[in-house]
């Protein structure tokens, strides 16, 4: 069956509608003010930004893009972007070529941080990703499929998403949007309407359509400093093999839990605190620090926000009774 033609049909004799002359419709002179408004924020941000965004590549395969974060030369990309070389080439705004020293790289957010061998550099300001709301303006700048200085825009769709980091990890706080982006884009900066950082391009979901994913700029802060000021992101390991388990109804009563979910502890390594702690295998990890553990990436999240010197307690399971044991850190 044929489609219905909608389409507008010209035609060539005389217009016998009647004797009114139809007229052109004119755009609304306010909508046209705010399309004008929103394109000249666009473009006050791309002449603020682009000049700090670099294309990051390196001898052999793979390539993506950066951002400056300060004039020395200091940049951040993403950790798959550097794929585990240490030496890359960036290219600036102006097409210039220099090489890029990995000053440092966290596979658990999927930030590196890159040193250009060049100073007085135009670099962009990192924001409060804490601050973003759902349905703020936002804008992708990159350079996805080798096309440099690339543009897009959107909106944040979402906020506190979570996405697995290439070592298993979760990777929380991810900000969703519907800025477009393709390979290429990751390691680049997903910018505020008033040319601040919010985000780190990081993922696309494939077959789907508008969805972009950035890991946020307060995240790269902390992971840019740890690497600065410690030479790597320092996390806590309890040294354990564990996996979820439920358990029964009975069970849940007798200890009083407010979840049936807990993590048995599989393995205890050799050296690790857990077992200097004295943490046996088929221990039940029921809390840590008075927060409900119901899962391996609830062990992986505590460990990655309790800060270093505040001390870690474990509620356990162990046969027919239930304690607080005391992890015995080495800083």
């Amino acid at each position: 069956m044929k489609k219905k033609d909608d389409s507008p049909r010209f035609l060539s004799g005389p217009d016998h509608s009647g004797d009114r002359e139809s007229t052109p419709r004119r755009a609304n002179p306010a909508d046209a003010d705010l399309l004008d408004a929103y394109s000249q924020a666009v473009i006050n941000v791309v002449d603020s930004v682009s000049p700090a965004v670099v294309s990051v590549s390196g001898e052999r395969g793979g390539a993506g893009s950066g951002f400056l974060v300060t004039p020395e030369g200091y940049a951040i990309t993403n950790s798959h972007v550097v794929g585990g070389r240490r030496r890359l080439f960036a290219e600036t705004n102006d097409g210039d070529r220099v090489d890029a020293q990995v000053i440092g790289d966290d596979p658990s957010t999927d930030i590196a941080l890159l040193k250009l061998a060049s100073s007085e550099l135009p670099y962009a300001e990192l924001g409060e990703s804490s601050a973003s709301r759902v349905g703020q303006l936002v804008i992708a700048m990159g350079s996805p499929l080798g096309l440099h200085s690339t543009v897009s825009t959107g909106v944040i769709s979402a906020v506190g998403r979570t996405l697995r980091g290439q070592d298993g990890h979760l990777i929380e706080n991810i900000v969703q949007h519907t800025a477009p982006i393709n390979p290429g884009n990751s390691g680049g900066p997903l910018v505020d309407s008033r040319g601040r950082v919010v985000g780190v391009n990081t993922a696309i979901i494939a077959m789907a359509q508008g969805l972009g994913f950035a890991v946020p700029s307060d995240t790269a802060q902390w992971v840019i400093a740890e690497i600065l000021t410690h030479g790597r992101v320092r996390r806590r390991q309890l040294g354990v093999t564990a996996a979820a388990q439920r358990l029964p109804r009975a069970m849940v009563r007798q200890f009083d839990l407010l979840s049936d979910q807990v993590v048995e502890v599989v393995d205890v390594a050799t050296g690790g605190v857990a077992r200097q702690s004295g943490v046996r295998p088929g221990d039940l990890i029921v809390a840590i620090n008075d927060r409900i553990i119901a899962s391996v990436d609830d062990i992986h999240r505590l460990l990655a926000v309790v800060p270093q010197d505040v001390p870690l307690s474990l509620t356990l399971i162990r046969g027919d009774r239930k304690f607080d044991l005391a992890i015995a850190w080495k800083s």
